[in-house]
């Protein structure tokens, strides 16, 4: 059995893959759709053909075409494999400018203007526009996988992912690379690796001057500039700008899972999904960081994390000078300037413009705290809010400024204090001229304008600006003291309040008077204490005042 993995060089010759027992050639369904003919005898030999006429049925023959060394059973198949090598499309879509070489493909195109899914799954609500594509869904239900590897036996639902698993049983690489031991089945191949050695990019964008390794990369990275989005989904109206996103997100409206752990139960709609998850299992880290010692699974997870050490953000933002190390940052940044919230709350209809923030919202709906703290009768709804609550325990600060030596609790945190060295106050108040370096402060600000106040407390009337007042508040009707002095046995409801408290164990007076030596545990006696040198200039000033009207009158009598 032999094929052609896709159009060579027309001065290479072709690479014939082999292999017993694998047949990878694949032939065009024509699906029953009508079929015209130009010449009469080109509809007699087809009509035979069905007819089960002599010679219908052999190889010896079949229709031939010679530039593929391709061969068909019928000749209405040779025509349909001529259409897209002579580039005749002679069926147009009424309602858009494509055009196409087969009615069939025509008829199925057109489907995307009516939004009509005449396939319906019988054992759930999905539908579909193709019979093929509710075919393959409905193996998910029923697990069947007909598609069968003769040499090592794994089973697929999908035959594609069967013909994409064959060609790891082919091992004829008669191409072999002169740097590293690494072979091709193709010279094309074989010339576009060896650039990875010799850091040849022959490939330069007209427009931003980015050079690449591969053509096709330079045309995927120009629609970046042009926002061309060439390949559409026939099920819904997203558009990708390249081919394998679309295939990603196709799996999406089939349900279908065809990558399967070896090691457990998980399976997966994409490869390289699977791929990450098997590195849970092994542990193994191939992807070593050259300035520190961090290890990582994916490559691009080392990418992202090397721009910590060189500052390179690619991301820029079209709308202000923000750049980001991660695209998936960049456009979240973007919804600041659109206002944007793509993800809504099914429950009570709240939208947000970050995914997380709306699965951390979807919580309030549910009442269950599966994660207990340890140290205290608190319970959480997620692990990494246990996390943060443990630190005030333990005074764990993961954190670390680099600028100086602050450290702190929660990544929040360090990113305001951050904006301090930087100065940056992006977020201006529209009533006046005040600034401020995050958004949720200049939200808390502008409720000094509104008078609003949206925290209320459910045992009394009071309400609050700040969601932490009314936590604070709260603890009054309840009674809790979270801030527990390690020293003794006392507690506090605000961690300020326990900060001033240990110093009355350690004996610290950090609150220095400027104008004589003495210092206080406290800020609030620092700042009575200050009064008294007030209080004392303002006295000394009065006497000064009064003796000098004394002596003036003194000098009036006396003249």
């Amino acid at each position: 059995v032999k094929e052609e993995f896709g159009v060579n060089d027309p001065n290479e010759e072709p690479i014939q893959i082999k292999a017993d027992g694998i047949k990878l050639k694949e032939e065009i369904d024509i699906n029953d759709e009508p079929i015209a003919f130009t010449e009469e005898n080109y509809l007699v030999k087809h009509e035979s053909s069905l007819e089960g006429q002599p010679g219908a049925n052999t190889w010896e023959t079949s229709y031939q075409c010679s530039p593929y060394d391709k061969a068909f059973l019928a000749n209405c198949k040779l025509i349909q494999h001529h259409q897209p090598l002579s580039g005749e499309r002679p069926y147009q879509c009424s309602q858009c400018d494509k055009v196409f070489t087969r009615k069939g493909i025509l008829i199925r195109h057109q489907i995307t203007h009516t939004g009509e899914k005449p396939y319906q799954c019988s054992q759930c609500d999905k539908a579909f526009t193709q019979k093929s594509n509710l075919t393959q869904h409905q193996r998910t239900h029923t697990g069947e996988k007909p598609y069968h590897c003769s040499q090592c036996g794994k089973s697929f639902s999908n035959k594609h992912h069967l013909v994409g698993h064959q060609i790891i049983h082919i091992r004829e690489n008669p191409y072999q690379c002169s740097h590293c031991d690494k072979s091709f089945t193709q010279k094309s191949n074989l010339t576009q690796h060896q650039r990875t050695h010799t850091g040849d990019k022959p490939y330069l964008c007209s427009q931003c001057g980015k050079a690449f390794l591969h053509k096709c990369d330079l045309i995927k990275h120009q629609r970046t500039h042009t926002g061309d989005k060439p390949y559409q989904c026939n099920k819904c109206d997203k558009a990708f700008t390249v081919m394998n996103s679309l295939l990603n997100h196709q799996t999406a409206h089939t349900g279908e899972k065809p990558y399967q752990c070896s090691q457990c139960d998980k399976a997966f709609s994409q490869n390289c999904d699977l791929i990450k998850h098997q590195s849970t299992h092994t542990d193994e880290k191939p992807y070593q960081c050259s300035q520190c010692d961090k290890a990582f699974t994916q490559k691009s997870n080392l990418t992202q994390h090397q721009r910590t050490h060189t500052g390179e953000k690619p991301y820029q933002c079209s709308q202000c000078d923000k750049a980001f190390t991660q695209k998936t940052n960049l456009t979240q940044h973007q919804r600041t300037h659109t206002g944007e919230k793509p993800y809504q709350c099914r429950q009570c209809g709240k939208a947000f413009s970050n995914k997380h923030h709306l699965v951390g919202h979807q919580i309030i709906h549910i009442r269950e705290n599966p994660y207990q703290c340890s140290h205290c009768d608190k319970s959480f709804t997620r692990k990494s809010n246990l996390t943060q609550h443990q630190r005030t325990h333990t005074g764990e600060k993961p954190y670390q400024c680099i600028q100086c030596n602050k450290a702190f609790t929660v990544m929040n945190s360090l990113l305001k204090h951050q904006t301090t060295h930087t100065g940056e106050k992006p977020y201006q108040c529209s009533q006046c001229d005040k600034a401020f370096s995050q958004k949720c402060d200049l939200i808390t600000h502008q409720r000094i304008h509104t008078g609003e106040k949206p925290y209320q407390c459910s045992e009394c009337d009071k309400a609050f600006t700040l969601k932490i007042n009314l936590t604070q508040h709260q603890r009054l009707h309840t009674g809790e003291k979270p801030y527990q002095c390690s020293h003794c046995d006392k507690g506090f409801t605000q961690k300020c309040h326990l900060i001033q408290h240990r110093i009355t164990h350690t004996g610290e007076k950090p609150y220095q008077c400027s104008q004589c030596d003495k210092a206080f545990t406290q800020k609030c006696n620092l700042t009575r204490h200050q009064r008294t040198h007030t209080l004392e200039k303002k006295h000394s000033n009065a006497v000064n005042v009064t003796r000098l009207s004394h002596r003036k009158v003194i000098l009036f009598n006396i003249k």
